[in-house]
C-alpha cells in the first residue's frame, strides 16, 4: 500500500517537472529570443529590440499569415462537412460494427504522416491514378494539373486531419441523447428543424473541439506543401521552418512563433467560453 502511495506521488511530481522542462522551459526560451537581435554569424546578439515584432508588420509577412488563416479555415470546413455525416453515420451503426469502423478511423495514425502525403502525392501526379481514372471515364482527354496547387495542399491537410474531426464529433453524438430527439418530433418539428434546433447545438462541443483539433495543425504542416505545393504558397509553418534553418534568423523566428502561441491561447479561450455558453451548467477551468 505504502509502495503504491509513493508511486502514485512519484507519478505526480514527474508531471510539472515533465511539463516545466519540456513545455513551459522552451516557450520562454522562445519567448526570449524573440526579444533579441541577429548577430552577423547567424547566432544570437544580446542586444534587446522590438524589432522583430515589428518586421511581422511588413505586408508580406501579413499576406503569408493571411494566406495561412485562410487554408487552415477551409480545411477545417472541408474537414467538418466530410466528418459530420460520416460520424454521425457511426454513432447510428450496430455497436459491434462501431469499435471497427473506429479502427478503421484511427488506422491512418500507424503510418507516418508524410509518408502517406507522399501517396497523395503519387495518386495527384500527371501519370497518377487520379488522371488515369479521369483519362478512362472521358471525362479529360489529356493529363491536368493537380499537383503543385492549392487544391492539393488543401486535399493533404484535409487527409491527414480529418481523424481528428471525427472523433471529437462522433463522441458528442454517442452522448446525444435520443429522447430529445424524440420530443422534438412530438412537438412537430420536422427533420430540418431537429437537425439545426436540437442535433446541432448538442453536438457543438463537438465541433469546436474538432475545429481546433484541425485548425491549429494546419498551419504549421509546412511539409504538406512542400510535397503538395511545391513550396509555392508559404504557409506559417514553411516561415518559420526558413527563418530558422535556412535564413538562420532564430530571433524573427521566435517572434513569428510566440504570435502562433498566442493566437493558440487565444483559440482555446474561445472553445472555453463556447463550451460555458453552450453548457451553462458545465464548469471548466481556464
Amino acid at each position: 500500500m505504502r509502495n503504491l502511495k509513493l508511486f502514485k506521488l512519484g507519478s505526480i511530481g514527474l508531471l510539472p517537472l515533465w511539463l516545466g522542462l519540456f513545455t513551459l522551459l522552451p516557450t520562454l526560451l522562445v519567448a526570449v529570443v524573440s526579444f533579441l537581435r541577429r548577430d552577423e554569424t547567424g547566432l544570437i546578439a544580446l542586444a534587446p529590440t522590438f524589432d522583430n515584432y515589428a518586421r511581422l508588420l511588413d505586408p508580406i509577412y501579413l499576406k503569408v499569415f493571411g494566406h495561412s488563416l485562410w487554408m487552415a479555415g477551409v480545411a477545417t470546413l472541408l474537414s467538418l462537412a466530410a466528418a459530420y455525416p460520416f460520424a454521425y453515420l457511426l454513432s447510428r451503426v450496430r455497436p459491434a460494427w462501431r469499435p471497427v469502423l473506429l479502427t478503421l478511423v484511427v488506422v491512418p495514425f500507424w503510418t507516418n504522416s508524410l509518408v502517406r502525403i507522399y501517396a497523395i502525392r503519387s495518386l495527384l501526379a500527371a501519370k497518377g491514378a487520379m488522371n488515369d481514372v479521369l483519362l478512362a471515364l472521358g471525362l479529360i482527354h489529356e493529363p491536368v494539373r493537380l499537383l503543385y496547387t492549392d487544391t492539393a495542399v488543401t486535399l493533404g491537410l484535409v487527409y491527414v486531419l480529418l481523424p481528428f474531426m471525427i472523433l471529437p464529433i462522433y463522441s458528442s453524438f454517442e452522448k446525444l441523447d435520443q429522447k430529445l430527439i424524440e420530443a422534438a418530433s412530438d412537438l412537430g418539428a420536422d427533420r430540418l428543424d431537429t437537425f439545426w434546433h436540437v442535433i446541432v447545438p448538442l453536438t457543438a462541443p463537438g465541433i469546436a473541439a474538432g475545429s481546433l483539433l484541425v485548425f491549429l495543425p494546419a498551419l504549421g504542416m509546412f511539409y504538406v506543401t512542400d510535397v503538395l505545393g511545391g513550396a509555392r504558397d508559404l504557409l506559417i509553418g514553411n516561415f518559420l521552418k526558413d527563418q530558422f534553418l535556412d535564413a538562420r534568423d532564430w530571433p524573427f523566428g521566435a517572434a513569428a512563433s510566440l504570435i502562433i502561441i498566442a493566437l493558440l491561447f487565444l483559440l482555446l479561450e474561445l472553445y472555453v467560453l463556447s463550451r460555458r455558453w453552450l453548457n451553462p451548467g458545465e464548469r471548466l477551468d481556464a
